[in-house]
């Protein structure tokens, strides 16, 4: 079992994190239409809203998730990896003017380097699986313990 002050810490660290990156979805937002690819950088300011939500979101629920102290960890990590890389590399296509090689809805006809694009390409699938995966352990952080000591309500 993950010790208290562990599980406040990531709690805290969750929430923080989440308002973070709301705040600056938020200051994307002001400058949408001096990027280079505005539409890409409106994804931005659209996903860094969602996704620090879901930090917060995810924050509020990290006490009630039954996991053991190396997976809380993990699962810590990967969700704070999944929504930064997701927003960072989209951040940086909207600035580059790229993206078109994995997002061409939102960059349109914008592409850049190869390098480029690689980075785009691999900080987009990486943090998709890092938050695919972190759904998977939220979910089954949150099984029912079996235990029947709850309240009248059954919680």
């Amino acid at each position: 079992m993950v010790t208290s002050d562990a599980r406040l810490r990531e709690t805290h660290r969750l929430l923080q994190l989440g308002i973070l990156l709301f705040l600056l979805a938020l200051l994307v937002g002001l400058a949408v239409p001096r990027f280079a690819v505005p539409r890409l950088a409106l994804s931005v300011h659209l996903l860094g809203l969602m996704q620090g939500l879901f930090l917060s979101v995810l924050g509020l629920l990290w006490p009630r998730l039954k996991f053991p102290p190396k997976l809380s960890g993990i699962a810590f990590w990967l969700a704070v990896y999944g929504c930064f890389a997701a927003w960072t590399a989209n951040l940086l296509g909207a600035i580059w003017g790229a993206g078109n090689t994995i997002v061409p809805i939102a960059a349109g006809q914008a592409r850049g380097s190869d390098l480029q694009e690689a980075i785009i390409v691999i900080g987009l699938r990486t943090a998709g699986l890092a938050l695919i995966v972190t759904a998977i352990l939220v979910l089954w952080g949150l099984r029912a313990s079996g235990n029947t000591d709850g309240d009248a309500n059954g919680t």
